[in-house]
Order: C-alpha cells, then structure tokens, then sequence
C-alpha cells in the first residue's frame, strides 16, 4: 500500500465522510468524498462494508476503539488488518499505532484536546509513536490546530462537532489538511 496515494487522497477533497452508522455507507459512496471514515461496526458485520468502499475506489479508515467484538490489543488488530484489510485505522491508543504500522496500516491518532495539559501530552506522544496522521477534536479549535500543525509535521484533520461550512473551513485555515464529520450535508464540500 502507498502511503503517499493515502495521503494524496487525504489532501485532494476537503472532507472526509465520518459514518456512525452502517446503513449510511451506501450515501457516503454517492458523494464526492475519497476517504470514509468507519466509526461503527462489529466483528460480524464490518467486512462487507470494508470491502464495499474499497470497490468503490474510496479509502476506509476504521475506528478500532469503536468496533465491538475485536479486541483493543495486537491480536486485534492482525486480525482486522489480515481478515478486514482497510486501508489503515483510527485509535487513541498509542500502544495500536506500532501494532497497525507492522501490518502496514495507514495510521491516524486521533487526540482529544480537552485542556493544556492534554494538548502538550498528546504532542508528546505523537512524536514518540509517530502516526503517519493525526486527528484533533473538537475541530473547531483553530488555536489547537494550529499549535498542533507548528508541532508535529504531520497531516492533521480535524473532528468532531464540525456542523457548517464556516467551521470546516475555520479547521482548514488554522492547518488542519481536511476535516472529517458525521454532518452528511458537509460530504459534498464546503
């Protein structure tokens, strides 16, 4: 898998469609976006929509803290990289990031900016474990994201509570490469 046509595909439309619902996979396929972010899902019922999108010449990023059935360790995550195969996963869990990287999966932390503490921590722990990107939420904090962006020479999108256009466009602006949301008016641009 090459990174740098993930990362292309990351950088060429502005958002990226956030599912949080199985059944909403067919929509996200409908509209412009390149990269579907999977934040659903079961061990029973997560390979055919995998499957579907990556038909679909889309690129699909699982969410493992949120997949049920699938342990949070590095079984499974071999498990989902060998049996699921998506392009590369979402985690806020550091120990994941070297597991995904040894089964050449396209890495993004996602960070939770809840204070200064928790900002300057997870700057820390990016550089140390090294994701190939980094997802910031909320990402509707332009001050965040750009003190991410001066710190980590990594793709940053920002997440979460992103409704409008203005905000989306904010999170661009302040360094962020897109923006993923759930906001399935936002999937066709901004």
């Amino acid at each position: 898998m090459a990174f740098q046509d993930i990362l292309k595909e990351l950088g060429d439309y502005p958002v990226i469609a956030a599912v949080r619902d199985i059944e909403k996979v067919d929509m996200a396929l409908l509209k412009p976006v390149r990269c579907i972010f999977v934040l659903a899902g079961d061990i029973l019922n997560i390979k055919y929509p995998v499957t579907h999108i990556k038909k679909a010449g889309k690129k699909v990023f699982l969410h493992l803290d949120l997949l049920e059935g699938i342990s949070k360790n590095s079984t499974g995550l071999k498990y989902v990289a060998r049996e699921i195969a998506p392009d590369g996963i979402i985690t806020t869990k550091s120990s994941l990031i070297n597991s995904a990287k040894n089964e050449n999966l396209f890495t993004i932390q996602r960070v939770f900016a809840l204070d200064s503490q928790a900002v300057n921590t997870a700057i820390r722990e990016i550089k140390k474990v090294e994701p190939n990107a980094v997802e910031i939420l909320p990402g509707i904090l332009p001050k965040v994201i750009k003190q991410f962006s001066r710190s980590i020479p990594l793709p940053l999108i920002a997440g979460g509570l992103i409704e409008n256009a203005e905000e989306a466009d904010n999170a661009i602006k302040a360094g962020a490469w897109t923006v993923s949301t759930s906001k399935e008016y936002l999937w066709d641009g901004f």
